[in-house]
């Protein structure tokens, strides 16, 4: 530990122990994971934690059920939590586990301390409890008297407990609140609090049980176990020593920078834990910033629903990095997003095989085979206009892609920091067929110039390996050793800044296929076989699964109001019918046009530059005659996405937009109300 260095602490909940693990449970681990690794890169002394809640009475029933004690049970799946997070690659500074002697002896000293304050009183609870949830619910939140949220029988519990005064602090949050808009990211979640929890008024919280023993005795009370809020919230602090032996790390990380959480628990980060700090005298965390849902046909992964896709095993098809840069690029960091096998395959052809894997094979498969493996030091560069100017515009890229990269790092824009390094990368790939190595290698294998266009790109791989460091930890050592990078002062963050050249006697060598093609068909035929679907068996929604420390769900929503379909006026055929999976394969989503012009020599098409939030597209559509380009700049449309490339008048089309033919023969766009964000799944 430098005591100069910057210091960032950034955490992730800590997770409830299950044997059935789902790729949701790793969406929030490997952002944080990725965060970590890119303040390292930066120079700062990181702190990143996470870790198990392991006390409750769920947890010791189903060890009585298994024939175990308590702390036996989850000391096994703990081990596969653990093994999982080594699988992916996870660099957490600390795993915290609630029964680490050291935890609860912190629990305990600052239960005591609340109590001797006046923060915690003794009264009476009653209510319907929900054994899997781990939660209280009134009678009137009950749906045909079970539990809103799993569906399942709740017990009607009446016991004596201790209470925290969350009232106490209810215009305080207020206040922090308003005053600090950073504190609850994105903004909309700090809304949601203030106008649903928080200006109702708060309710003080229940914050013992005596109905079960496995959790940490109050001190004062021993028929008393601390539930889960002051237990499992509190580990922020308790794992760096705080009420401990040892307070240093205390002393130099917190306040966190960042907790990182699922939107589902941001209540419990928001309104009670920073109510728990401030009744401890403490500073608040720096930043809450929660993501949305992976969801599986509408409905949330759930361990109870059965549509579990499992990360081991989809870590031993594709390999772990491909796994992370799905996570990360797929959904934009806050929003709702849909996993399936088609687009995590998709993905992988697209962008990890065609772009960079194609961009790293050609590279140095061309320096081997024109050069031995060793650039010359004769090398000529075309910067002058007359040229065309090629090197020097993607080194302009290269140079200004670090700060780009790093600003949106900054906000937890992951998927739109990989969109920026993946421009790059397409323009590397196109100035190889602009430049055409193979055809300077016809003039002569010692062309000077052919020794520049290679050296440019190996300068750019060495740029692009820096910056993909934090999102594909394996692949990034490798492009960097096949371009025999082995001075660590190139492989800094700060250096990818600076373009310069490989430096003379440098061996490239070749490497094995990073990313190999997968036949899609073939492949969702073998995941159906081995049950790894991404695709729940049944069709029903799955409720919010609690996959972190804390578990109380909010209050439910209404359901959704039908809404009238009007019959098509001629009813299709049986056979021209589709079913629900064929419809699933369409993408739609939502995109905001941020540019359109004319398509040369042609009177019926425009050229639309879209922006779909992780990344902007282009399309070609036939409304020339309908629409004048200026009055469809900024409108909402609805893209389908995942249709194949095709070729209109010379230009690329990237989908299709979707209009409606009106009586008059016109076509007219449909748009989107509202401030949908760009790249949102249409549904």
């Amino acid at each position: 530990m430098e005591p100069n260095r910057p210091v960032f602490y950034v955490s992730t909940p800590i997770y409830y122990p299950s044997d059935r693990l789902h790729i949701g449970h790793s969406y929030t681990t490997v952002a944080a994971d990725t965060l970590a690794r890119y303040k390292r890169m930066q120079g700062f002394d990181v702190m990143f934690l996470t870790g198990t809640d392991e006390h409750g009475l769920k947890i010791q029933r189903k060890a009585e059920a298994a024939g175990k004690t308590p702390k036996e049970y989850v000391d096994g799946i703990v081990a596969g939590i653990r093994d999982l997070w080594s699988l992916l690659d996870i660099s957490y500074d600390r795993f915290i586990r609630t029964t680490d002697p050291e935890h609860e002896h912190s629990v305990q000293r600052i239960f005591q301390r609340l109590y001797d304050q006046g923060d915690i009183y003794k009264s009476e609870y009653e209510g319907w409890y929900c054994t899997p949830c781990e939660a209280f619910w009134t009678k009137s939140q009950l749906r045909e008297g079970h539990c809103p949220d799993c569906g399942q029988e709740v017990e009607l519990t009446r016991e004596e407990s201790y209470f925290f005064r969350l009232s106490r602090y209810q215009d305080a949050l207020i206040r922090h609140i308003e005053s600090h808009p950073e504190f609850i990211q994105p903004p909309t979640r700090a809304n949601e609090m203030i106008q649903n929890f928080l200006r109702p008024g708060l309710d003080d919280l229940c914050v013992s049980r005596t109905s079960f023993r496995w959790g940490v005795p109050v001190p004062f009370d021993d028929r008393h176990v601390v539930y889960v809020w002051i237990d499992a919230l509190s580990n922020y602090i308790t794992a760096l020593g705080f009420e401990g032996d040892d307070d240093a790390l205390f002393q130099r990380y917190w306040p966190a920078d960042v907790h990182l959480v699922g939107k589902e628990i941001v209540r419990f980060h928001t309104i009670i834990w920073p109510a728990m700090l401030l009744a401890l005298g403490l500073p608040l965390p720096r930043q809450v910033y929660g993501h949305g849902w992976l969801l599986l046909d509408g409905g949330k992964m759930s361990k109870s629903k059965g549509n579990v896709v499992d990360p081991v095993v989809l870590c031993t098809l594709y390999g772990v990095d491909a796994i992370r840069y799905f996570l990360l690029r797929e959904v934009p960091f806050g929003s709702d997003g849909v996993f399936s096998n088609e687009a995590l395959i998709a993905r992988i052809n697209s962008d990890l095989a065609n772009d960079l894997g194609n961009l790293v094979s050609r590279t140095l498969a061309m320096i081997e085979r024109y050069f031995d493996g060793v650039l010359p030091d004769e090398r000529r560069f075309d910067d002058d206009a007359e040229g065309g100017g090629l090197d020097r515009e993607l080194r302009t890229l290269c140079e200004a892609l670090p700060g780009r990269v790093a600003s949106l790092l900054d906000e937890l824009q992951f998927s739109l920091a990989l969109a920026e390094i993946w421009k790059v990368i397409a323009r590397s790939n196109k100035y190889i067929d602009e430049t055409a190595p193979w055809v300077l290698a016809k003039e002569t294998a010692t062309h000077p110039r052919l020794a520049g266009v290679l050296s440019v790109l190996s300068e750019t791989l060495r740029v692009l390996s820096i910056l993909l460091s934090p999102f594909l930890p394996q692949t990034a050592p490798k492009i960097q050793q096949g371009l025999g990078l082995d001075d660590p002062g190139r492989l800094t963050w700060a250096s990818a800044g600076t373009f310069g050249s490989p430096a003379p006697g440098t061996r490239i060598r070749r490497l094995p296929i990073l990313f190999p093609r997968i036949d899609l068909e073939k492949e969702l035929v073998r995941l159906a076989e081995m049950g790894a679907r991404g695709k729940p068996e049944t069709p029903a929604a799955s409720a919010p699964d609690k996959t972190a420390s804390v578990r109380e769900p909010a209050v439910p929503a209404d359901p959704p109001t039908p809404v009238p379909v009007p019959a098509p006026a001629v009813a299709p055929s049986d056979e021209d019918l589709i079913d629900i999976d064929q419809f699933s394969r369409v993408s739609l989503r939502v995109a905001h046009v941020m540019a359109c012009e004319p398509v040369e020599k042609s009177d019926k098409l425009l050229s639309l530059t879209l922006d779909l939030g992780d990344r902007t597209c282009r399309v070609v559509s036939g409304i020339a005659r309908d629409y004048r380009p200026e009055a469809l700049v900024g409108k909402r449309v609805i893209l389908v996405a995942n249709l194949k490339p095709a070729r209109l008048r010379g230009q690329v089309s990237e989908g299709m937009i979707l209009c409606a033919k009106a009586e008059d023969g016109q076509y007219r766009i449909l748009t989107v109300e509202g401030e949908v964000p760009a790249g949102s799944p249409v549904s």
